[in-house]
């Protein structure tokens, strides 16, 4: 396939700049590029016609313009957190046997809006749609750890602690301290606490703003897991939600 030597070369002025080098002089981007400078400048005068570059009027140097911003916005706006994430929850439940969810908070409860069933452990008890407890369950734990101050307090005020199993946490004082610690490794665990048998580990899926969006997680029986292949999951968990928060276009502002 030609490349077109015009439009590389004003791509690869727009990838000179980033988080460390916001600005350049045009004899920088010159010996960057290794082109002349007046090469440099009719590139830059078309990009700056198209708002792709401006030019910082204090300093002479260029900068990215405001049109990137817009077009990056255009590309967030489509993305679809269960068309981004399905490949990467099936990949997992291909590679693990277990079954795999994403989980999207709707007021107090999260909602399950995608599941993969495992080869190895069906959890026939969760469903697309399905609204579940955020005390009792690793996604659910994993919106409430990633929340400011505020917003936690609003959706544990009122909140009840109700017990569906034996390893329920049926305290805000237990929660709390369990979130610290969620906070802390960067995944929740479920540890039957919300159906006798069932384990599951969860991580937050990030937007491009650094908010939470979603969750994905891994469930399994422990009659097919025991407690040390459990853990051995997690890691991968964790970089499938690194993956998908990227997708996502997370980094972008932060």
């Amino acid at each position: 396939m030609p490349i077109i030597q015009s439009i590389e070369r004003a791509l690869r002025i727009l990838d000179l700049f980033d988080e460390n080098e916001t600005e350049l002089k045009i004899t920088e981007i010159s010996e960057r590029m290794g082109l002349s400078k007046s090469t440099v400048h009719s590139l830059l005068k078309t990009l700056q016609l198209y708002r792709y570059i401006e030019q910082n009027p204090e300093n002479g140097k260029y900068r990215l313009g405001m049109k990137l911003f817009e077009r990056g916005n255009f590309v967030i706006s489509r993305l679809d957190i269960r068309t981004v994430a399905k490949r990467f929850l099936v990949h997992l439940s291909e590679r693990t046997g277990q079954t795999t969810h994403l989980v999207i908070l709707d007021g107090k409860e999260g909602v399950y809006i995608d599941k993969v069933e495992g080869e190895q452990a069906m959890i026939l008890s969760s469903r697309i749609g399905r609204r579940i407890p955020l005390h009792a369950t690793s996604v659910g734990k994993v919106f409430l750890a990633f929340k400011s101050k505020e917003e936690l307090a609003k959706l544990l005020d009122g909140y009840d602690f109700y017990e569906k199993t034996v390893n329920t946490i049926t305290t805000k004082e237990r929660l709390m301290a369990e979130l610290d610690e969620i906070r802390r490794q960067g995944y929740a665990v479920d540890n039957q606490e919300y159906e006798p048998g069932v384990c599951s580990a969860g991580v937050p899926i990030y937007n491009y703003a650094g908010e939470v969006a979603a969750a994905i997680s891994i469930t399994t029986t422990i009659a097919r897991v025991d407690d040390k292949a459990f853990e051995q999951l997690i890691p991968l968990l964790v970089q499938v939600g690194q993956e998908i928060s990227e997708r996502m276009g997370y980094g972008i502002l932060n």
